[in-house]
Formats: C-alpha cells, structure tokens, sequence
C-alpha cells in the first residue's frame, strides 16, 4: 500500500476568515498531494518501506537508503508535516486539562507559551514550521524547523505545529507573516493536540 493524501475532518472553508478556502484548497490538494506523491516515488524501489508508518520512517530517516534519503526526508517529512497540520486545525475548543497544566509547567505559562511559539514561528528564516514537542521524559518545549525537517529526527514527538512556508499563507496574507501566526490561535483544536499529548506520554 501506498500512501495517500490524508481527507480533512472539515470543509475547506471552516477555517475563515483566520485560514482562507482557497489557501486552504491549494495546500492540501497541491502542496500535500506533490509531497504525497513524492514520497511514494521515492521508496518506489523500496517497497518494504511502504508498510511502516510514514512518521516511523522519517523518526529513523538514517535506515532509509542513501540513494533515496533525501528525497524521503523532504517529501515524506511534508507529507508527515501536513498531515498532523490538517489533524490540529479546527475550531471550538479550548485549551484545558492536563495539556494546560502541562504547559504551565514545562513553560511557565500559557502567555509565555504563545510568545515563544510566535517567536519560534517569526524567526524562522525562510521555508520551515514551528512546533510544541514533547520528549522522552514527557516534558514539552517550543522548537523550529527548515523546510520540511521534523523533530521526530530529533527523538521529540510533536503535537502542535504551524506552517510557516509562504503557499501556507501569502494569498490571504502577503507578506505579513506574523499576522498569520496571530491568526492561527483562532484554529486551533486542543482537543487533538490534548490527545496527542496524552499518547505522547503514555508511550
């Protein structure tokens, strides 16, 4: 079995006015389906590969073979990137329980959460994505990425991610990234990133 572009749990538009229909038709139709794509191409030659997970793959980019490592740690790591993306956008939820407690401890705050994850998300030079993650001994922290590397390279489980390549958001907002970052608070569903948090921990 290959693998295929993730469907959405929401229509194209439930994000407006914070992520608009369009961007949000061109990134996953597009953007996510050439990554798919790729990806599948790449272990082509490989086809064991095609019946592990695609996050267990990238988590051990160093077993994939040279010839093809590249290709898969780009493509497979957009294709892994997008897709828990698309899992932790929605909206109506609100950040509570055991995540809350959890940031508050680990960052001293939810407000000093935000503004490192903003920072993290603004200063990124160029293509990448910023994260929350979560280590092996359970204690969260922010990171940042290039392009589409994943901290699953880095030992750290990632439950909340924000794109910041520019197709993820220039129609809406140009130039003016950190409006974007803003924005994103408004679509966020804690409750996948609360879960995901919960399976991060009880691995």
């Amino acid at each position: 079995m290959t693998f295929e572009l993730p469907k959405l749990d929401y229509e194209y538009d439930s994000l407006e006015p914070h992520i608009d229909k369009q961007t949000m038709i061109t990134h996953h139709t597009k953007h996510h389906q050439a990554y798919t794509d790729k990806f599948n191409a790449a272990l082509k030659a490989y086809p064991e590969f095609y019946e592990k997970r695609a996050e267990e793959i990238i988590a051990n980019i160093a077993n994939v073979p040279k010839d093809v490592r590249t290709a898969v740690r780009n493509n497979g790591g957009g294709y892994i990137n997008h897709a828990l993306f698309w899992h932790i956008l929605g909206t109506g939820t609100k950040l509570s329980g055991d995540l809350k407690v959890a940031i508050e401890r680990d960052l001293g705050s939810v407000e000093n959460f935000k503004e490192a994850f903003e920072n993290a998300a603004a200063t990124q030079f160029g293509s990448g994505w910023a994260w929350l993650v979560v280590d092996s001994e359970g204690k969260l922290s922010v990171t940042k990425t290039s392009n589409q590397d994943s901290p699953l390279t880095d030992g750290l489980t990632p439950i909340l991610c924000l794109d910041v390549w520019e197709h993820a958001y220039y129609l809406k907002y140009q130039n003016k990234r950190p409006d974007y970052i803003k924005a994103f608070w408004n679509v966020v569903n804690w409750d996948n990133v609360a879960e995901l948090y919960e399976n991060a921990t009880q691995e």
